[in-house]
């Protein structure tokens, strides 16, 4: 057997816009262009050996643009987990200044200042033992914009409040980290203003879940521990739980949550008068978003997905993934066979190959709607043993071709 090929992990939006300041800071402090720099990845809490992990960025373009001012970009890296953000350009514009400009700039979102304690706090994670980081955090004034193509946050319930750029906490920190590594090695004291911009941010921000979550204007920078681990659920739960909050914090009472984008459009379909922040796609993780619904206080849960993923939520899978849940089909004929389907049928029910397969396979019988009914009721009490007793749950089944065949509601 071939030995699975180990897949590469890239670096965060978070990683790249702290890469290129740290190049912008470094050819102001020193004229010399970097064509790849070294930057600390979040938490910064250290091995077991007390090492903090780094990481090596190549720098793609590097110059002074004024006497006091330059600017740097990477290209950001997904490795083998590409997401709409891979390939971006994300650039840094760096100003060594005595005082920052007014807040209102024309070109740049709001300021955000690190503050003198996380300036403190990030200097005694990355103490090297001399003191330098710590004396240079007591005499820098960092500041950070989200320029062209960075987001504006308009919705509560995110990691960043309304009226911010889209330039979640962490980043903040190891942009900030990133610019008082150079400063405190090449002995600068004062103001630093650096700006984030992503040129084509706009664009690929409209492939990715912002427009939603009420980001508006351009991409995030994200990251909470600088790297990307490929196809990381991980960072699946993490988008389905910002989701729900939103939902939450917009004032949703009903949450309607699909395994993709066709059950979720289909969804709408059904209650086109709801806001868009109160669908939330959830992909395979069943139990996981029926747990943090109900946890969030959701008083109605809505599912919607197609033949497959019920039966498997009704199989008791927790996670509906075809590389970690197959379906039985021979419990599927039975089931079946109890609600009505005929016995010839059921058998080749429990041969089928595939799940549109059973299905395709019941098509025409008579029993059809009440097997379908049937296997609904059993995914809603397989999704009630996720939700407790509180919320309301319905549980919507629908086909390929966009017509709704089943539901189920308590």
């Amino acid at each position: 057997m071939a030995k699975a090929k180990k897949l590469r992990e890239g670096f965060t939006t978070g990683t790249a816009a702290s890469a290129a300041a740290a190049a912008a800071v470094k050819l102001l402090l020193t004229g010399g262009s970097s064509q790849a720099v070294s930057v600390a990845l979040p938490p910064f809490s250290g091995d077991a050996r007390g090492n903090i992990q780094r990481l090596t960025v190549p720098v793609s373009a590097c110059s002074r643009t004024a006497a006091a001012q330059a600017a740097a970009q990477v290209v950001k890296d997904g490795g083998d987990d590409p997401d709409a953000t891979h390939g971006s350009v994300i650039q840094a514009h760096v100003t060594l200044c005595s005082a920052p400009p007014p807040a209102e700039d024309t070109w740049r979102g709001r300021r955000i200042t690190i503050s003198a304690q996380t300036m403190t706090g990030i200097a005694q994670a990355l103490d090297n033992g001399d003191g330098s980081l710590h004396r240079a955090s007591q005499c820098l004034d960092i500041h950070i914009y989200g320029g062209t193509g960075v987001g504006v946050v308009t919705l509560p319930g995110l990691p960043v409040p309304p009226g911010e750029p889209a330039i979640n906490p962490e980043p903040r920190r190891q942009i900030a980290a990133a610019v008082l590594e150079q400063c405190a090695r090449h002995g600068y004291s004062g103001g630093v203003e650096v700006t984030i911009c992503v040129p084509d941010g706009e664009e690929r921000a409209v492939r990715t879940f912002n427009p939603r979550l009420g980001i508006r204007g351009g991409i995030s920078i994200l990251g909470t521990r600088g790297t990307v681990k490929p196809y990381s659920h991980g960072a699946w739960r993490a988008t389905i739980v910002q989701g729900m909050k939103v939902a939450r914090t917009t004032g949703a009472q009903t949450v309607y949550l699909s395994t993709g984008r066709r059950s979720e459009r289909l969804l709408m379909q059904l209650h086109p008068h709801e806001p868009e922040t109160a669908f939330v796609q959830v992909a395979d993780f069943a139990e996981f978003s029926l747990r943090q619904a109900a946890q969030e206080g959701f008083e109605h849960i809505v599912w919607g997905c197609f033949f497959g993923k019920l039966v498997k939520l009704g199989e008791g899978h927790s996670y509906t993934h075809a590389h970690a849940a197959q379906i039985d089909f021979r419990t599927l004929a039975q089931a079946c066979r109890h609600a009505g389907l005929e016995e010839e049928l059921a058998q080749q029910v429990a041969a089928a190959n595939t799940a549109r397969h059973a299905l395709d396979i019941m098509e025409h019988s008579a029993a059809l709607p009440r097997v379908l009914k049937a296997l609904a009721v059993k995914a809603l009490k397989a999704a009630r043993n996720h939700t407790g007793t509180a919320p309301a749950l319905t549980v919507h089944l629908f086909d390929f071709d966009g017509r709704h065949l089943a539901q189920a509601h308590d």
